[in-house]
């Protein structure tokens, strides 16, 4: 194994070295440029089990779980001013408690996603993410909170550890499963990309909510996964699509937004998922467009196929994480300093050009999260991804036990919690919409 694969330790298998430095990667590095206290760009993860855990013994299973995956046992070393990198510090063990059991509380689960998007792990502790075992007293079961620093990790990365916990502690296979398959094998046809050169639609204000009410706002839902004829060129991931520019464009036409072209960011993410999966931020993003005039919503099947084209073509495409002038951006030939505040800059002066929201479609949780007999499974998983301005909205879905998880998303300074009721009504609207793809749907 390598230092960075697992860590120097100190015992007795000889002196103590110095723990392992690796520089953060480009897309860690323009996350640190960027962070906000007003926005902090926390991922949020949200499992429902039926049953009960034990403390200590999940404390143990997730001791077990960060040695077994030690990439995530990491912190931001120290560095002096004209230092060219950020440097992760690999450690031995954590230097915080990474799970935490709240006390019970009527509105246990309000204040828990609360404080997911509100209060990030810091970055100078390892490993910077937070579990919090919640009681959810509706139900009688268990719900687990982990909340990331998404300048470390992402999601999936953090979900596969969770689901080596959940191994340890219920002793039951959470080996992923078998990726879906596409049932057709048609050649992509040339998605007729519209020009990207106008700066796109922005998501419009709806009723902010008071300025000292800052940081992001959230909204959970599970509706059922949209049905498609067998055979179609489309996948689910598809329809989410369709649904979520038809749900912007209506908000918008609502919101007398002049109509311009929608951008809509789609996270592809191609690690295995298995115990050798990689662990940090390991998702490319793509950047799907429409025309005012394609979304349509009388013509279903035309939209559906055209997004099929588009998100086919764009996974397909070899790309770096963050587009090649990011890899500019991080060279290290001037201090990280300078390079902080000129990202800075840049990322303000983009802010016109940038997305009008994100779709982070998981797809099926590939594991099990079988903690055993008395915890149980998993019925639910939801996921939330970051909303800071200009973007303002995300859209994060997800499926377990045959249902579809979604999570919107809001920075409080465009969107109030009755503007997020309202678009996952129309979320919901023209997500069954997608499953008529004839007639007129208004």
């Amino acid at each position: 194994m390598t230092a960075v694969e697992h860590p120097a330790r100190d015992g007795t298998g000889g002196p103590a070295r110095p723990p392992a430095r690796i520089p953060f990667p480009v897309v860690d590095e323009v996350a640190r440029h960027c962070l906000q206290e007003e926005e902090p760009e926390t991922v949020h993860i949200e499992v429902h089990l039926p049953g009960h855990l034990d403390p200590d013994r999940l404390r143990g299973a997730f001791a077990g779980a960060l040695h077994r995956h030690p990439r995530i046992l990491m912190r931001e070393a120290a560095r002096p001013w004209y230092g060219r990198r950020y440097e992760w510090e690999l450690t031995p063990e954590a230097d915080v408690e990474a799970v935490l059991f709240p006390a019970p509380d009527r509105d246990a689960l309000k204040h828990a996603r609360g404080r997911a998007l509100r209060d990030a792990p810091p970055l100078s502790a390892a490993p910077p993410i937070r579990l919090e075992v919640v009681r959810d007293p509706a139900a009688d079961g268990t719900v687990l909170f982990l909340t990331i620093n998404h300048t470390a990790l992402d999601g999936p990365a953090c979900l596969r550890v969770l689901a080596t916990a959940a191994e340890l502690y219920g002793g039951r296979d959470n080996s992923p499963a078998a990726p879906p398959t596409r049932t057709t094998t048609e050649v992509p046809r040339d998605p007729g990309t519209p020009s990207t050169w106008a700066p796109p639609a922005r998501v419009a204000h709806g009723t902010p909510e008071p300025p000292q009410h800052h940081g992001n706002g959230m909204l959970v839902t599970e509706l059922g996964v949209p049905r498609r004829p067998k055979g179609s060129p489309y996948t689910v991931n598809d329809q989410l699509m369709a649904a979520t520019a038809l749900m912007i464009a209506h908000w918008n036409r609502e919101h007398g937004a002049r109509p311009r072209p929608l951008r809509i960011t789609m996270p592809v993410d191609d690690r295995p998922r298995g115990t050798d999966m990689p662990i940090g931020n390991g998702t490319r993003l793509v950047e799907v467009p429409f025309a005012p005039e394609e979304l349509d919503a009388s013509d279903m099947a035309a939209l559906l196929r055209r997004t099929a084209d588009r998100t086919r073509a764009l996974k397909a495409q070899p790309r770096p994480q963050l587009g090649h002038g990011a890899s500019l951006l991080t060279a290290p030939v001037v201090p990280v300093a300078w390079r902080a505040a000129f990202t800075r800059g840049l990322r303000r002066a983009a802010g016109p050009w940038t997305s009008t929201t994100l779709l982070s479609n998981i797809g099926r949780v590939p594991y099990a999260l079988d903690f055993g007999e008395e915890a149980g499974r998993a019925h639910a998983v939801w996921f939330s991804a970051p909303a800071r301005m200009p973007r303002g909205l995300t859209v994060t879905t997800a499926a377990t036990a045959g249902r579809l998880h979604v999570a919107l998303r809001w920075s409080r300074s465009l969107l109030s919690h009755g503007d997020g009721s309202h678009l996952r009504d129309l979320f919901e609207h023209y997500l069954h919409a997608t499953e008529h793809r004839t007639g007129s749907i208004r």
